[in-house]
């Protein structure tokens, strides 16, 4: 009986793990946060630069539903920027 209920509370986890791995999550790699006026963002066109207020060697954040999970550096991958993570943040624990 008691195999039974196990075995039961395994499919359900199952069933439930199998619902969530279709869902959707924006994932961010942050490369920096540049603070602007609104007369400077009116004036930004193509091919304006945006300064950036990291440096290409400062540990990128990478934020899954806008909360960090993580660091990593940016990469190229054939002709496109890419992020490798070299950090995973811990959970705090509240």
């Amino acid at each position: 009986m008691a195999e039974d209920n196990l075995g039961a509370a395994a499919g359900l986890a199952n069933l439930r793990a199998g619902a969530i791995q279709d869902v959707d999550v924006e994932v961010y790699a942050i490369l920096g946060q540049p603070t602007m006026l609104v007369s400077q963002l009116l004036k930004i066109g193509r091919g304006a630069i945006i300064e950036l207020d990291q440096s290409t060697s400062d540990p990128v954040e990478i934020r899954v539903n806008q909360q960090l999970i993580a660091y990593g550096e940016i990469v190229t991958v054939d002709d496109n920027l890419g992020v490798t993570i070299t950090g995973i943040v811990k959970k705090q624990v509240v």
